[in-house]
């Protein structure tokens, strides 16, 4: 008799901490606010380097990007020979900034160009629509909106 006893309060606390934690979730989603940002004139870019970046190399990449009108926040990955800026659209975009940088120096690079099918959808393109997580938000803040 103790047994079940015991059984039973420890799937009750079970059940009561999923209810709980629940709850939060559910609360959470629907509070949850988009954020806004006044910087809608900011697009990220990325230059893919073909050949091998040290830090001696990086640091005149850096040089030169930071020289560059429009760009800002540039940071170089070395271990991943990539770099990733900010540009601001209102004074330059990302193919101008890669032929800028390329006639300051001579580096073997390319440019990220995003496919149409991404670049056209309207939630981040690493989040699965199709995906649980996705669908239990959206009917969260279907049926409190």
């Amino acid at each position: 008799m103790k047994i079940h006893r015991n059984i039973k309060i420890a799937a009750g606390s079970i059940l009561g901490i999923f209810l709980i934690l629940f709850t939060v979730l559910v609360v959470h989603i629907v509070t949850a606010k988009p954020k806004v940002y006044d910087n809608a004139t900011l697009q990220i870019s990325r230059i893919d380097f073909k050949e091998p970046i040290d830090s001696l190399k990086a640091k005149e990449i850096h040089r030169n990007m930071k020289s560059i009108a429009g760009v800002k926040n540039p940071k170089v990955y070395i271990d991943k020979n990539v770099m990733v800026y900010y540009h601001d659209i209102k004074i330059t975009n990302s193919e101008q900034v890669f032929n800028q940088l390329m006639a300051k120096g001579n580096y073997k690079a390319e440019r990220l160009i995003i496919p149409v099918n991404i670049a056209s959808k309207q939630v981040c393109p690493v989040m699965d629509e199709d995906s649980f997580k996705y669908k239990f938000s959206r009917g969260i803040k279907s049926i409190f909106n």
